[in-house]
């Protein structure tokens, strides 16, 4: 006689299935809500705006997030975890310094040109709490820390130029935002193409190619 075996772990539970449904429908809520901040400024967008948009109740909405200052960061969230993974690729493909940085950086182009751009440059100019404030800042001071890490591991291995590494770490991370002000959805270029382009010009410069150092 054989004996039945239930499992309480199967992915096609209905417990498992619904929970994946509730994460698919908050992720379209907060991809939703990206664009139109992007597109009308966070004040000028209501969470009745959105609800109509999905459509969606209003109370449907906080049954996913507590309110529209919790959208906003989790927009901004998710496309600082796009820049994050960078790291991660970074560190498992290896390489030096310079390349470990490039490939962050790469990461980052990509993610300021995706639907969480915008949130992610421009979300400190909205009159945040100061609870959320801080959060964002300790996910800024994260991605930071990680750029002078490579550039300070790159001057250690000589794949870069001793420089000052806070002011690099800004300068390339200021290079990288500006992209969220002027890139368009309908932009001719992919975003790897900018991220290549932006990058060239951060690596190379301006100089000739072989035109020697412009310091001497």
């Amino acid at each position: 006689m054989k004996t039945s075996v239930k499992s309480n772990t199967s992915p096609w539970s209905g417990a498992s299935i619904a929970h994946q449904e509730r994460d698919w429908k908050r992720q379209a809520l907060i991809r939703a809500a990206a664009k139109a901040f992007s597109l009308r400024g966070y004040h000028n967008t209501s969470l009745d705006d959105l609800a109509a948009a999905l459509n969606i109740t209003k109370p449907t909405i906080y049954s996913y997030v507590a309110g529209k200052e919790e959208l906003l960061f989790e927009c901004f969230r998710q496309g600082v975890d796009e820049i994050l993974s960078g790291f991660s690729t970074a560190e498992s493909e290896g390489g030096s310094g310079r390349e470990r940085l490039l490939t962050v950086a790469r990461h980052y182009a990509v993610a300021v040109t995706g639907d969480f751009g915008w949130c992610m440059v421009r979300l400190e100019e909205e009159g945040l709490s100061q609870a959320m404030s801080t959060k964002i800042k300790g996910l800024k001071t994260e991605v930071d820390q990680g750029l002078r890490r490579l550039i300070r591991q790159g001057v250690a291995d000589g794949s870069i130029r001793p420089c000052d590494q806070k002011m690099t770490a800004f300068a390339l991370a200021g290079a990288l935002n500006w992209i969220a002000h002027w890139h368009r959805a309908n932009d001719a270029l992919s975003p790897d193409e900018i991220a290549h382009r932006v990058l060239d010009v951060f690596e190379w410069g301006l100089a000739p190619r072989g035109a020697g150092d412009l310091d001497t």
